[in-house]
């Protein structure tokens, strides 16, 4: 067997018949190949155009308010007005420089909407094109923006019930903030996944430095140092003089950039306090609410300390798979009677079950 399942709701899943185990697609029981196919096989996706959501998130920064606040983009799916309360809302939350665009977030999108979901694909901060609408910088700690979302959609539209899917950062993300709020959380919110989760972030950002991960982190960081000159562009009296100090060229790490430009303008002491306070694995024991966490162990860089996996076995509301094969956010299996995208099939099948069943 290729999956390893641990918590006492395993026997559940595979008697409710929303779990199979894991194999990877011929070919791909490499996880640095998996990472890779998983993100750029191209897809198909079918969904209906969106209705655009602006969620004010955080307020002007202090000294700044010509600026104006920081808001995040959502694209939402409504099912019709007459049932749309009383459907299942699927929040999604992409990873790192990725978007509502990105192809995971499209794919979970589609097999929701089609299991007659409401769909938010939300936008974290800056992401998606929308820097102009964040003087703020966005990073793994800022799980209030996912709270801003609830609460709004929920006010708008009289939701009964809410799940919270979240990819890599955003799977931090999601994971924060059931956990900050544990069983004071909404009673809306019924479930929360995370795939592939980035849920100890100092572990995770010394992997991503390792000499085999190099090519990831020159992507991200090439990407997020884009990034700085556009905010530099667009809020001059905040990014400028960071800019112009010639920084950005001595930034040679994630960890660089999360000690001179997170911790500096996210209003961290330095790196090891941004990673040690933003961290979702300081809140596994406290998830109150059903909950699905997809790890593969060859995930070229995210890493889970033995600590964060007991405490999410000893957790009953856990649900934690962990298998020898998935990359990171991919999971691809072999097209034997579904598209073969497993995270997704297992995710909405937990969800289904747990929310509606």
């Amino acid at each position: 067997m290729n999956s390893r399942t641990f918590t006492k709701f395993a026997a559940d899943a595979f008697a409710n018949g929303w779990h199979s185990d894991f194999t990877p697609r011929r070919f791909l029981n490499n996880g640095h190949l998996m990472t890779l196919v998983g993100n750029f096989l191209p897809r198909h996706w079918s969904l209906p155009e969106p209705e655009s959501l602006l969620v004010e998130v955080e307020g002007a920064i202090e000294g700044h308010a010509s600026y104006g606040p920081t808001r995040v983009l959502c694209h939402c799916h409504w099912q019709a007005a007459d049932v749309r309360s009383q459907r299942l809302t699927v929040v999604l939350v992409h990873g790192l420089e990725g978007s509502s665009n990105s192809q995971y977030v499209l794919g979970n999108s589609t097999r929701a909407w089609t299991a007659g979901c409401n769909v938010v694909r939300m936008n974290m901060r800056s992401c998606g094109g929308t820097d102009k609408l964040s003087p703020a910088i966005y990073h793994s700690g800022t799980s209030n923006d996912v709270a801003r979302v609830v609460e709004q959609i929920i006010a708008q539209h009289q939701l009964q019930a809410i799940a919270l899917i979240g990819y890599s950062m955003g799977g931090n993300l999601v994971l924060k903030y059931a956990g900050e709020f544990g069983a004071a959380a909404p009673a809306e919110l019924k479930a929360v996944v995370g795939v592939s989760p980035l849920m100890d972030l100092a572990a995770s950002s010394a992997a991503l430095h390792e000499p085999q991960n190099r090519f990831y982190e020159r992507y991200f960081l090439r990407s997020m140092v884009d990034r700085v000159r556009r905010k530099a562009e667009l809020f001059p009296d905040i990014y400028m003089p960071f800019y112009l100090s010639g920084m950005l060229r001595k930034l040679h790490s994630m960890r660089d950039f999360d000690e001179h430009v997170v911790a500096g303008f996210g209003g961290f002491a330095d790196a090891d306090d941004y990673y040690h306070s933003v961290a979702s694995s300081r809140y596994a024991a406290q998830l109150s609410m059903p909950t699905l966490i997809l790890h593969a162990l060859d995930d070229p860089f995210i890493r889970m300390l033995p600590e964060t996996r007991q405490a999410l076995i000893e957790n009953p509301q856990v649900n934690f798979f962990e298998t020898q094969h998935g990359g990171h956010c991919a999971f691809l299996a072999p097209a034997d009677g579904y598209d073969g995208y497993w995270a997704e099939k297992m995710l909405l099948g937990f969800l289904l079950n747990t929310v509606q069943g």
